[in-house]
C-alpha cells in the first residue's frame, strides 16, 4: 500500500504520464520508499482500476502517445485516509547488519572491504540527501516548488518544513550508520592485534 500512496502523493501535485511518474519517483519519495519501474507501472494500472486515477491519451513527441494519469476524488480521499491512518510497522530486513553479525565467518580483508563499501554507499546517499536540504532552504527544489503550487500560500511553511524534516531525518540516520560503519572497521582492528598477540603468546609459550 505505501508505493500505492507514493504515487497518489505525486498525483496530488498534478497529472503525469507513467514514464513522468518513474522519473519523479526517483527524485522525490524514491528517497525514503524504493520502489523500480516493474513495480510502478502494474500498481498504476490496478490504481485505474480502483477508481484512484483517471486515465487519458496526450501527446508525446512529435508523433507518439503516452497514457496521462490523474487523481480522482476518491483516490485524493484514500490518500487523505491513509495519512490520517494508524502507521502499520513491519520488521527489518538489513542485509548489512545481518552480515555483520556473521564477520567470524569472513576472512578479515572481506569483512573490512565491504564495511568500507558500506561506509561509502552510505556517505553518497547522505550527499545526495544533504542536497536536497540545501535546495529546500534555497528554494530551488523543483519538486518542493512544484506542490507549493497546488497548495494555499497558508500552507506553504508547513509544506516547506515537513520536507526539510524528512531529508533531515534520512541524514541523521545515515550519520548513525557511517559512525558504526567506522566503529567496525576499528573493532576488526583491535581483533587482529588480539589475535596476533595471542599467537605470539602462544609461540612464546611453546619456545619455552
Amino acid at each position: 500500500m505505501s508505493l500505492r500512496n507514493a504515487l497518489l502523493a505525486l498525483l496530488t501535485v498534478e497529472p503525469m504520464t507513467g514514464y513522468d511518474l518513474a522519473k519523479r519517483f526517483g527524485s522525490s519519495v524514491g528517497n525514503v520508499w524504493h520502489a523500480p519501474d516493474s513495480q510502478i507501472y502494474p500498481e498504476l494500472r490496478r490504481m485505474l482500476q480502483d477508481g484512484l486515477l483517471e486515465s487519458e491519451e496526450v501527446a508525446w513527441g512529435r508523433k507518439g502517445r503516452k497514457i496521462e494519469y490523474t487523481i480522482t476524488e476518491q483516490g485524493r480521499k484514500a490518500f487523505g485516509e491513509w495519512m490520517d491512518s494508524d502507521l502499520q510497522w513491519t520488521r527489518d530486513r538489513d542485509p548489512m547488519h545481518l552480515r555483520a553479525a556473521y564477520f567470524e565467518y569472513a576472512t578479515p580483508d572481506r569483512a573490512r572491504a565491504q564495511l568500507t563499501a558500506y561506509r561509502e554507499h552510505i556517505l553518497q546517499l547522505r550527499e545526495q540527501w544533504q542536497q536536497q536540504i540545501d535546495e529546500v532552504v534555497a528554494g530551488t527544489s523543483e519538486t518542493l516548488n512544484r506542490r507549493l503550487e497546488t497548495v494555499p500560500a497558508s500552507q506553504h511553511r508547513r509544506t516547506t518544513a515537513f520536507k526539510k524534516f524528512t531529508y533531515e531525518g534520512l541524514v541523521d540516520r545515515a550519520d548513525v550508520e557511517i559512525a558504526w560503519a567506522e566503529r567496525g572497521l576499528r573493532l576488526l582492528d583491535e581483533l587482529d592485534d588480539l589475535d596476533a598477540q595471542d599467537e605470539l603468546a602462544t609461540l612464546s609459550t611453546q619456545d619455552a
